[in-house]
């Protein structure tokens, strides 16, 4: 088997995998490498599988619907069920500066036709019926968004991308990206040498975990973040909930209700738990809880299964860093994720084929990279991060 590829690819999870398959389609010789032992073992199989366009960052916007487009149509076009659902999202409103800025957000996101609406407290008790009437102001409700399970995802992508050719490398880690006549050459992992004229890193969590000849560091600040999932029950509730309400120990909760019944749910702590340790806590699940049965008081006799935790790479500002790192060509970043880079994978593994393959790119492209450059300021955050 060949050592000589056109395209390394640091990573198979949420985006390595579905850039690799873009890569391949594009022609390139495509090879994609992983010390975990299998596709999506990395950050990939602790996310829940929220699938949204709705963001306040059009980049994220645009990489969002075009993801949407390619989750909601993979069975049809591939076979594959990765039990997609378009359940939309929903973002209720009990206080009077989350309503005034769910509203403002509405005249950045109308604009990249994203199908979001504020609705009423009546209508939005339609769309959710269960929700906590007390002090309800209204909500944005987007329906297009969705939710599919993260694992079959994987799967599918791994299968599609195999099938169409892409090579993978499990179990190696990379030590080095080498350098010779001033670009890409070669990656060395603990177990052998890969020639390439291009990497991408798609190393999610550990981007930054090997040896680099370039000043450029990736500005990723690794973060823990737990999820859990209950018994199954009736179907009651169609799209994933977002409470945006901070408290003393939480900035969010968001859940939804999967195919087979069972509540999906995560929290973003606040302050952040730094770090790369993915061992579950006890903390957790009282501090989820209570949240989850203030918003919709039904859900308290519901018994939880299991929690686990995963890693959001994040950074400073919130948003993925995506482009060419400049004093080393042939190495592209698409990493820091924050947390989306299931939802957006897809979306993101597109554009950097369209780079790699040196097409003209679109004005919206164009935007899209000077959005999320490596050489922005990150001091604008994300509101919907």
């Amino acid at each position: 088997m060949s050592n000589t590829y056109d395209v390394a690819v640091i990573g198979a999870g949420s985006v390595g995998v579905p850039t690799a398959l873009a890569l391949k389609r594009k022609g390139f010789s495509t090879l994609v490498i992983d010390k975990f032992s299998s596709p999506g073992q990395g950050s990939n199989k602790a996310a829940i599988g929220g699938v949204r366009a709705t963001h306040s960052d059009p980049a994220k916007i645009r990489l969002g619907l075009r993801s949407l487009e390619i989750f909601s149509t993979w069975k049809e076009t591939y076979g594959h069920d990765i039990e997609w659902t378009t359940g939309g999202y929903a973002f209720p409103a009990y206080e009077e500066k989350d309503k005034d800025v769910f509203q403002k957000l509405l005249e950045i996101q109308r604009p990249y036709n994203l199908n979001i609406d504020w609705l009423s407290k009546r209508e939005l008790l339609d769309v959710v019926p269960d929700l906590n009437r007390r002090d309800l102001l209204g909500g944005t409700f987007s329906p297009e968004d969705g939710h599919c399970s993260t694992l079959l995802a994987s799967r599918a992508f791994y299968d599609q991308a195999k099938q169409e050719g892409v090579q993978f490398r499990f179990s190696e880690r990379v030590e080095e990206i080498k350098k010779e006549n001033g670009r890409v050459s070669a990656v060395k992992t603990d177990k052998g040498t890969y020639r390439c004229s291009t990497v991408i890193n798609a190393g999610g969590a550990w981007a930054d975990s090997f040896s680099l000849p370039s000043e450029y560091r990736l500005p990723l600040l690794p973060e823990s973040h737990e999820a859990g999932i209950t018994e199954p029950v009736g179907h009651f509730l169609g799209p994933m909930v977002v409470d945006m309400r901070r408290n003393s120990r939480s900035s969010n909760i968001y859940f939804f209700q999967i195919e087979a019944g069972q509540i999906v749910f995560c929290l973003t702590p606040d302050p952040p738990v730094s770090g790369l340790d993915r061992r579950e806590t006890s903390d957790f699940l009282p501090l989820v809880a209570g949240r989850m049965i203030a918003l919709i008081p039904s859900l308290a006799s519901i018994r939880v299964r299991r929690t686990w935790r995963g890693i959001y790479p994040m950074t400073p500002d919130g948003s993925p860093v995506i482009g060419w790192i400049e004093d080393f060509p042939g190495y592209f970043l698409a990493g820091g994720m924050c947390g989306q880079g299931f939802m957006l994978g897809p979306g993101i593994g597109e554009l950097i084929t369209r780079m790699a393959a040196e097409e003209e790119l679109s004005r919206e492209d164009r935007e899209i990279l000077k959005i999320l450059s490596p050489y922005r300021d990150f001091k604008k955050p994300e509101v919907l991060e």
